[in-house]
C-alpha cells in the first residue's frame, strides 16, 4: 500500500440494502482519496454498518468493533446503519468508538473524517428520523457476478414487531432515469446480474419527486428495467404480497431479464397473528399470489418469510402456520424468532412465548424449509437451466445459480467464473446441491 493514502476497511451487517449501500460508502471514501482494505486488514478507518432487526444488534456489534481494534488498536471507528440511528447513545458508549452517523449523515461520512485521533468516548452525529425523507442511490459490486441495487428506502407500514420505519423513515423512492442510470453503470462493469432492493419495493414511486404520489409504479420500474441492455438478469428480492400484482408476475413470465423467482414475505400462516402484526392482507391473499405464479411459472422458486413465536401466538395458531406452509407450493422459508424491540406496538402486548418455545418452533420450520428446498430441487432434475456461476472455489467445485434459484455444483474451472453456461442438472449431491453437466457445443474460454 502507498504511504500517506489513509485506508479504511468495512463490515456489514443485515440485509441486502445494507451491503448496497456499504459500496457506495466505499466508492464515497475512494473518491476522497481513501484505500479499501479487508477487514481483517490494519486500517485508519473501520466502518460497521449496523441492522437493528434482532436483538443481537448490540451484541454483534460490540464483537465487530472488538475484532478491528484487535487488528489496529489505534484504528478510528465509525458505526453507521439502522441500529446506529436508533441506539445512538449505546453505540457511543462502546470502548473504542469513535463516530456515530444516524441515517441521514452517513452519507456524509467523509466529512467527518477530518482528524482520526482516537476519542474518549464516540461523537454522536444522528437526525430526527423525520429528516431522513431523501433518497441516496446505491448499488453493491462485491464478487463481480451480482449487484444489489438500491431502488426504495423507508416503510410507511406500521407493522407492530418492526423498527424500520423508525431506523429509515417514510417511504421514498429512486428517480426512475437515476435507477436505469445505475443499471447500465452496473452492465458496464461486466456484472450479468442485478438484486432489486429497498425496505419495500413494492412501493416504488412513492416519494420519487419528494411528495407522496407515486410518479410510477412498481411494474413501471419492472418494465424499465427489463429493456437495459447487456444485463443478463434482474431478481426481485423481496416483495409484499400485496404489493405484487397479478400485471406483475405476468410480466416476468413472459420477461427478457427477470428470473422466475420471487420473495415473498408471510411473517404467519394464521389470521389472527396477521392482524395482530397489522400485516395489510390474509392468508387467503397470499394463496392466491403463490398459485398465480405456479399457473403461469410452474418451475419458479417461491421464497418466504416467517416469524415464530410473536405475543400471543398458540401452538394452535403455530401449527396453523405449519400446515399452511406445508400445503403451499414453495420452495424454501426465511424462519425468524421473534425478537422484542423498544418502541414497538408488540413490545407491551400480553402472551409472551418463552425462548425455549420460540426455538422449538424456529426448528420445526427450518426442518420443514430443508424438505421443501429438497423437494423443489429434486423436481429439476433432469431439466435444461441456464447457470451463473460464481469466483469462489469450494472444496474443488464452482457453484452457481440458476435461474429459478437452484443452486447447482461442477468440479473447479476458474474459466467459468461469472459466465452464463446452459447445463442438465443431473443428480442431488449429499451436500444438498445439485451436480450439473454442461450441455454439448458449450464453450468455456481458457
Amino acid at each position: 500500500m502507498q504511504k500517506n493514502i489513509p485506508s479504511v476497511a468495512f463490515h456489514t451487517l443485515g440485509c441486502k440494502l445494507n451491503f448496497a449501500e456499504t459500496s457506495t460508502l466505499a466508492r464515497n471514501l475512494n473518491e476522497h482519496g481513501y484505500q479499501k482494505v479487508a477487514f481483517s486488514e490494519p486500517a485508519d478507518v473501520y466502518v460497521i454498518n449496523t441492522c437493528s432487526v434482532t436483538q443481537n444488534a448490540d451484541k454483534e456489534c460490540k464483537t465487530i468493533v472488538k475484532q478491528a481494534l484487535k487488528v489496529n488498536p489505534d484504528g478510528f471507528v465509525v458505526v453507521v446503519g439502522c441500529y446506529a440511528q436508533l441506539q445512538p447513545e449505546q453505540i457511543a458508549a462502546m470502548e473504542g468508538v469513535d463516530l456515530v452517523l444516524g441515517a441521514t449523515e452517513k452519507f456524509n461520512i467523509a466529512q467527518y473524517l477530518n482528524d482520526l485521533t482516537k476519542n474518549e468516548s464516540g461523537k454522536v452525529h444522528s437526525c430526527e428520523i423525520e429528516d431522513a425523507d431523501f433518497f441516496v442511490g446505491s448499488y453493491s459490486i462485491g464478487d463481480r457476478t451480482r449487484a444489489f441495487l438500491k431502488v426504495q428506502d423507508g416503510c410507511d407500514y406500521k407493522c407492530t414487531y418492526c423498527t424500520i420505519p423508525l431506523a429509515r423513515g417514510i417511504s421514498r423512492s429512486d428517480k426512475l432515469e437515476n435507477v436505469l442510470q445505475n443499471a447500465n453503470e452496473i452492465a458496464a462493469k461486466g456484472i450479468k446480474e442485478i438484486v432489486l432492493t429497498g425496505v419495500n419495493i413494492g412501493d416504488y414511486g412513492k416519494g420519487e419527486f419528494g411528495n407522496k404520489r407515486h410518479e410510477h409504479t412498481f411494474l413501471d420500474l419492472v418494465k424499465a428495467l427489463d429493456a437495459v441492455a447487456h444485463i443478463e438478469r434482474i431478481r426481485i428480492s423481496s416483495i409484499e404480497p400485496n404489493l405484487l400484482k397479478d400485471e406483475t408476475i405476468v410480466f416476468v413470465a413472459n420477461s427478457r431479464r427477470f428470473v422466475p423467482h420471487f420473495h415473498i414475505p408471510l411473517q404467519s400462516g394464521s389470521d389472527a397473528i396477521l392482524k395482530k402484526m397489522k400485516r395489510r392482507y390474509l392468508t387467503n391473499l397470499y394463496s392466491e399470489r403463490v398459485a398465480k405464479i405456479r399457473e403461469v411459472m410452474p418451475h419458479a422458486c417461491i421464497g418466504v418469510d416467517v416469524i415464530v413465536g410473536f405475543p400471543g401466538e398458540t401452538e394452535a395458531d403455530f401449527l396453523e402456520t405449519y400446515n399452511f406452509l406445508n400445503a403451499l407450493p414453495i420452495s424454501y422459508l426465511h424462519v425468524f424468532t421473534y425478537s422484542e424491540r423498544p418502541n414497538t406496538e408488540a413490545d407491551a402486548m400480553e402472551g409472551v412465548v418463552p425462548i425455549p418455545e420460540r426455538k422449538r418452533r424456529n426448528k420445526m420450520l427450518r426442518g420443514l424449509s430443508a424438505k421443501k428446498r429438497r423437494s423443489f430441487y429434486e423436481s429439476q432434475i433432469g431439466t435444461q437451466q441456464t447457470v451463473l456461476f460464481e469466483g469462489e472455489n469450494k472444496e474443488g467445485y464452482i457453484t452457481g445459480f440458476t435461474a429459478n434459484y437452484v443452486k447447482v455444483k461442477l468440479p473447479w474451472n476458474p474459466h467459468l467464473i461469472n459466465t452464463l453456461h446452459e447445463v442438465t442438472l443431473t443428480e442431488m449431491a449429499p451436500d444438498g446441491l445439485v451436480r450439473c453437466a454442461l450441455l454439448a457445443g458449450e464453450k468455456v474460454e481458457g
